[in-house]
């Protein structure tokens, strides 16, 4: 049973409610077809209504859904013959961030990803997608490698953020962050990044510094969860609706302030009611992202990559 949000619930009902029309017009003899119109056709307007109108704080819990496709999922779809690898060859093994190369339309990248669980027990296993620093030191491993063998890097960004347990801490949780992010500014191949869920503060950032940097409509990419923010701001986490709406955290905020460059658009309802369509969208824009990359030079790709972070975010040199 798919997951309903609060805002779904009159979508919800209204389905309910044409089911059981259909259902009684099998088992019975009354022709309840002009009804079932009726309410299909009210159906579609809603849908367009609550789906075309999301609030900030719906696209968060859209981005947080359970069912939302993980990394994993769209690695099966959009690449053949995907090889993870594990391991960081200091610690051990984060299965909250997922590795490995693969063949896209028959060349080879390099994929690095946060992973969460479908379910408990999986989210249990992978943390529920919160890196530790071995995680980060895994995805930086191959990223050199990537860069060694000239392969580009495509990496799916989806979680709420580093663990910040204190075995985390102990082992170098921001070292890890800060290495990637200095090391990934300057590797010399190409490097995609898509925000698929949550991006969330340095645990996002450590996966997400890139030449591209896209994002699926209902994502969200933030220094902080609207929780937190209204916990700082307001010292109550129940307004995070409205730190939701002030942040600037959703893919169309992002866009206007210039932090990402596209929005994938998802199926009506959530990247999860189609995977297979949603994996569609994505194909497109990163056959078109590593089309514009592949032919530049290293020396002018990290020139441009360098400019593209210096346009973003608003300041005054001194």
């Amino acid at each position: 049973m798919k997951q309903v949000l609060d805002f779904e619930k009159p979508i919800a009902d209204l389905k309910d409610k044409i089911a059981e029309l259909k259902t009684f017009t099998t088992d019975s003899d009354i022709d309840l077809t002009d009804e079932i119109t009726t309410l299909e056709n009210r159906l579609e307007i809603l849908e367009n209504d609550i789906y075309g109108n999301l609030q900030p704080w719906q696209r968060v819990q859209m981005a947080r859904h359970q069912e939302r496709p993980t990394t994993l999922e769209y690695a099966e779809r959009l690449f053949s013959d995907f090889i993870e690898f594990h391991g960081d060859r200091l610690y051990g093994d984060d299965e909250a961030i997922v590795s490995g190369i693969a063949l896209y339309r028959d060349k080879p990248v390099t994929v690095v990803g946060h992973q969460r669980g479908k379910d408990t027990k999986e989210n249990i296993r992978r943390n529920f997608g919160m890196p530790h620093p071995e995680g980060y030191r895994k995805a930086l491993r191959h990223m050199r490698q990537a860069e060694k063998f000239n392969r580009p890097i495509v990496s799916f960004i989806d979680t709420k953020g580093a663990y910040p347990g204190k075995a985390a801490e102990e082992r170098g949780q921001s070292e890890a962050i800060a290495k990637n992010l200095m090391e990934m500014a300057g590797l010399t191949v190409p490097i995609i990044c898509i925000v698929i869920g949550e991006g969330g503060s340095g645990g996002a950032l450590g996966l997400g510094v890139g030449d591209r940097i896209h994002m699926l409509e209902n994502s969200t990419y933030s220094v902080i969860s609207p929780e937190g923010a209204a916990a700082l701001l307001w010292k109550d986490s129940g307004l995070a609706k409205q730190a939701a709406e002030n942040m600037k955290i959703t893919s169309y905020d992002l866009k206007e302030l210039n932090i990402i460059d596209d929005i994938i658009p998802e199926p009506r309802g959530g990247a999860h009611r189609d995977i297979e369509l949603q994996a569609e969208h994505i194909d497109t824009v990163l056959a078109k992202s590593l089309g514009e990359l592949s032919d530049i030079p290293s020396d002018e790709l990290l020139e441009k990559r360098w400019e593209k972070y210096q346009k973003m975010g608003d300041y005054k040199p001194l």
